[in-house]
Formats: structure tokens, C-alpha cells, sequence
């Protein structure tokens, strides 16, 4: 089957549920991992267009790991908006996965960016597969049943669904570690925690509400048509 990860900013993937990806993709599933915006504000030194283009050539390193086709819709950083123009792109990203599974961000995220991105990829699963919502790809023959990934650190998300990623970690941090235009952003603007702190801190939590070494956390998005269940996740019976 495909699968869709959708983040907001290149390494939001990584973090929150990059294990999981390579788990479906060990298991011979197709991954697709859309990034909504550029990252062209995630440096303390260069401009724009030149972190713009790095953070590019980051997430195609990091897709790479796992044989992911990435989607880059090119959006600016910090201005992402659910606009007509943005759910459209957003639609024509579910279109080109056709996927039966798709991740997302979730509502109790912290960052406005990471919020926008799960309404607007929320709100276009249905049209996605309306013939008569006309966009630049044709419409998929189903909605993809979804999931909420986990917020960074795990403040304010209460997990129903918990996936071992112990026998992928590396993977995920080799994933992550492609982003290395992150780690001196991440040290500069929060409190000198690493990128990689991050990683292991909140896989080790989840890890240790689910009985085993590193886990990864997600909750169902229940919507309707239900198009799916706990089973789609790799674990679970996929």
C-alpha cells in the first residue's frame, strides 16, 4: 500500500514519526513524505534562498535512507495559511500519493505551522477523491484512513497507538542527522537542547509507555467515512 507523511518544515517527518515510515517501508509499502514548507527562516546565518536550498537537499538525503519519494510543496516557512491555494496543493500532494494511509500533524501542536498543516491535510482527504474537485492531478478512488503524529517532546499528546521502533532507531536518526543545517538553528533558539536530544528523548518516553526500548506515538483521526483502523499501522496487523 502508500503512505503519506505530511510535515510542516523538512526534519518535522524525522522527528515525530520517521521509524514508523521505515518500518512501512522495510515491509515493501511505498512512502511518501510531503514537506509543506522550505525552511527558509531556519538559520542564524544564512539568507533565505541559500537555507532554502540546503534544507532541500537535506530532506532528499534523509527520503533517501528509506527509498521515500518526497513531495515538496515550497511553501514559506512561519506563513502557512489554509487558504484556497494552499488546500489545493495540499489535495493535489494526497493525489499524487493516493495513499491508504496518511500522517499528520495534530491540533495540540505548539507551532502555527504544524496546526495549519494537519487542518488544511485533514480537510483535503475527502475532496482528494472528488471527481468534480479539479486541481492539477485527477481524483484518488478513496480517502486515506489518517493519523495524528505525535507532538515534538510529546507536551500536550496523549497517544492511543504506540509503534516499535526499536529495530529501525538508527534509521531514524541517520534520517534526522541528514537535516544538519537544524542541529545549530535548534541549539540557537532553544535552550541548547540538540536536535538529537530531542529525538531520544521523546522515542525513549514513548518507548517506555509502551514496554519497549524506543516507540513512536499516534493518535486516530475519527472522521468520517472510516476508512480504516489501528491495523493500517505497522505492528498492528498491516
Amino acid at each position: 500500500m502508500n503512505v503519506l507523511a505530511i510535515g510542516a518544515h523538512p526534519d518535522d517527518i524525522e522527528l515525530q514519526c520517521a521509524g514508523t515510515l521505515a518500518l512501512y517501508a522495510r515491509a515493501g509499502h511505498k512512502v511518501f513524505m510531503a514537506v509543506a514548507t522550505n525552511g527558509n527562516v531556519g538559520s542564524p546565518t544564512h539568507s533565505r534562498e541559500e537555507i532554502a536550498a540546503i534544507r532541500r537537499k537535506e530532506q532528499e538525503a534523509s527520503c533517501a535512507l528509506i527509498g521515500a519519494t518526497l513531495i515538496w510543496m515550497d511553501f514559506d516557512d512561519e506563513w502557512l495559511f489554509n487558504d484556497r491555494s494552499t488546500r489545493a496543493r495540499f489535495i493535489d500532494a494526497i493525489r499524487e500519493a493516493n495513499p491508504a494511509v496518511m500522517i499528520i500533524h495534530g491540533p495540540t501542536d505548539y507551532h502555527p505551522d504544524h496546526r495549519v498543516e494537519g487542518q488544511v491535510a485533514e480537510d483535503a482527504r475527502i475532496p482528494a477523491s472528488v471527481r468534480l474537485v479539479e486541481t492539477t492531478l485527477p481524483h484518488i478512488a478513496k480517502a486515506p484512513h489518517v493519523f495524528y503524529m505525535d507532538n515534538p517532546t510529546g507536551l500536550g499528546f496523549d497517544p492511543e497507538a504506540y509503534v516499535d521502533i526499536t529495530p529501525v532507531m538508527d534509521i531514524k536518526r541517520q534520517m534526522l542527522l541528514s537535516h544538519k543545517s537544524q542541529d545549530a538553528w535548534i541549539r540557537a533558539i532553544y535552550d541548547n537542547a540538540s536536535i538529537t536530544d530531542i529525538l531520544e528523548k521523546n522515542a525513549a518516553l514513548r518507548g517506555a509507555a509502551a514496554g519497549v526500548a524506543f516507540a513512536e506515538g499516534f493518535r486516530e483521526v475519527k472522521t468520517y467515512p472510516r476508512t480504516g483502523s489501528f491495523a493500517l499501522l505497522p505492528g498492528f496487523g498491516a
